[in-house]
């Protein structure tokens, strides 16, 4: 904090980090209680994408469950949530063909119907303009990239707006040192994986007692289609094939709006063999004869990845310290088979919201909002998450097909007893520890893209709009830089160079094929994370570039 002298203040009640759907939520939330009770409550919220949205990546089905709960009257005002979901469908695919699983085998809330497809990038954007009318001050293109702290230790606001810092660590002409903006409470809603989270988590000990953090890679495409091909209101899902029956993931197809198709495939983060590519065996997936039709004679027009939190109820850290709360996916309240978060990222930034409102009537400042665990801890959210604690777990123990049969016999019973047979059982590794050594795997040879259906990292990275100032240091840092090459290259491969789904990271040699050399190409980063989940030698960290930086998603 040596500029901390140096840099400018703003004061307000409540800092919020995060433009997404549990950030916007808890800002709309602060300001409808403040008008309720005829004061004032002063809200800044800050996004590090160059506008709202332009970082959110969802597949999505939502539910618009929390949203209901919070404008009641979203369907007057104008919220894009255009396509309800009118069939479901649940496929297992194998190489050459697929079944079909009965719906109604499935628990109730594993339907998709009263939920809608849309575009979650676009939702977020209507909601800030719904937090802006109430007041709210909205800041894109500010990366919060450091926690300023009080005398007796709480967090007391963040730095944004740190730029002009050279690739060298010296201070450009545009040097700016930022500004501190100070809240009587901080919230924090970065998403998954968020770099103040992960330090907040460490320094408060929020993990103490709980599961590892589990994660999952999702990689999204947004197609037009022609209209003889497209089915308004389709949600299908898919596991399976490419992958093989001890590697978790699966598929998600949703028909909506103008003749889209959101296609995208999800990877589990914990799978063993170094040598497998998520995004190849996306791509792979597209090829399948029940999934190609979809998409023939249609366009590519959007790509995006990010990770998605898999953990659940087992693994929600402690929400609250002092001065501030973890919301969203910083905490991880996704659903995995539902394959839904937002609409309890929503309710999460709500319950904080109000919590804190309590407070600042007591006038409080910068205790622990222990009063919004408590209310995390009797909230739907909380009830749905422990219902589905087991999914994630079976799969990862018994595989595809038989986990998968064990864990929707394990919902039905949560479901219609409330106790599951297995108790709550644990995930054990981290992602980066499940990863087995190259010696015990053979390297995959994915079939070369044919452009039509299929495509490479760097024609994807391009419409994904991702653009990083060039003359910054590298937002990517290495823990040791020796690592990669001596640790990781002949331990593991270097699956960086694979499970990167932007291209970001190589290896290169020289015309000897000797030599190898570790290459970083951050500009390509299209901010997923997934490089600081499961590198094996957990030596990547990944840290905020400056604000605007990364990817620009039109309606991802």
């Amino acid at each position: 904090m040596s500029d901390a002298a140096e840099r400018e203040s703003m004061e307000y009640d409540v800092v919020i980090v995060g433009g997404g759907p549990a950030g916007l939520a808890s800002a709309i939330r602060l300001k409808q209680l403040a008008a309720e009770a005829g004061t004032e409550v002063s809200v800044a919220l800050i996004e590090k994408g160059s506008e709202i949205g332009a970082h959110i990546l969802s597949g999505a089905v939502i539910d618009p469950k929390a949203l209901t709960e919070l404008i009641p009257d979203w369907k007057e005002k104008g919220a894009p949530l255009e396509t309800p979901v009118t069939k479901d469908r649940f496929l297992i695919f194998g190489p050459s063909g697929d079944i079909s699983l009965p719906m109604w085998a499935m628990p109730p809330f594993m339907h998709n119907h009263g939920c809608y497809i849309a575009s979650l990038a676009n939702v977020a954007r209507w909601m800030a303009t719904q937090a802006e009318e109430l007041g709210v001050e909205i800041y894109p293109g500010f990366a919060a990239s450091d926690l300023v702290y009080r005398d007796d230790g709480s967090v007391k606001g963040v730095v944004v707006g740190v730029v002009g810092i050279g690739k060298d660590g010296q201070e450009k002409g545009d040097y700016q040192p930022g500004m501190e903006l100070h809240g009587r409470y901080v919230f924090i809603g970065e998403g998954v994986r968020g770099s103040l989270a992960k330090v907040l988590i460490n320094r408060f000990k929020l993990d103490e007692g709980k599961e590892p953090q589990k994660f999952g890679i999702g990689l999204k495409e947004i197609w037009q289609v022609p209209p003889e091909k497209h089915q308004p209101g389709l949600a299908q899902h898919s596991t399976g094939w490419p992958l093989d029956m001890n590697t978790g993931g699966g598929s998600f197809m949703y028909h909506f709006g103008d003749n889209y198709v959101a296609i995208g495939f999800v990877v589990h983060l914990n799978y063993k063999n170094p040598y497998l590519s998520p995004f190849d065996e996306f791509q792979r997936f597209k090829q399948h004869p029940s999934v190609r039709p979809h998409l023939e004679g249609g366009r590519r027009i959007a790509y995006g990845a990010r990770a998605i939190t898999e953990g659940g109820y087992q693994s929600v850290p402690k929400l609250s310290f002092p001065g501030g709360v973890l919301i969203g996916c910083s905490a991880g309240f996704v659903n995995v088979p539902r394959i839904k978060g937002s609409h309890n990222a929503m309710k999460s930034g709500m319950l904080a919201a109000e919590a804190a409102f309590a407070a600042l009537q007591a006038d409080r400042t910068g205790d622990e909002l222990v009063a919004y665990q408590a209310a995390y801890d009797g909230s739907w959210i909380a009830k749905e998450l422990k219902v589905v604690r087991n999914a994630k777990p079976i799969l990862s123990r018994f595989g595809t097909l038989i986990g998968g049969a064990l864990g929707i016999f394990d919902m039905w019973t949560n479901h219609l007893f409330g106790l599951s047979v297995f108790g709550t059982l644990s995930h054990g590794k981290t992602d980066a520890a499940s990863t087995g050594l190259a010696k015990d795997y053979k390297p995959i040879a994915y079939p070369k893209p044919d452009g039509v259906i299929s495509f490479d990292k760097l024609s994807s990275v391009f419409i994904a709009n991702t653009n990083h100032e060039e003359d910054q240091p590298a937002h990517l840092r290495l823990k040791d830089p020796s690592v990669p090459i001596a640790v990781n290259l002949p331990k593991y491969g270097e699956p960086a160079r694979l499970y990167c789904p932007a291209g970001v990271y190589e290896v290169t040699y020289n015309e000897a094929g000797q030599d190898p050399k570790f290459v970083i190409n951050a500009q390509n980063c299209v901010h997923c994370k997934t490089c600081d989940i499961k590198d094996p030698s957990q030596n990547i960290t990944w840290t905020t570039p400056e604000g605007g930086g990364g990817p620009n998603y039109p309606n991802m």
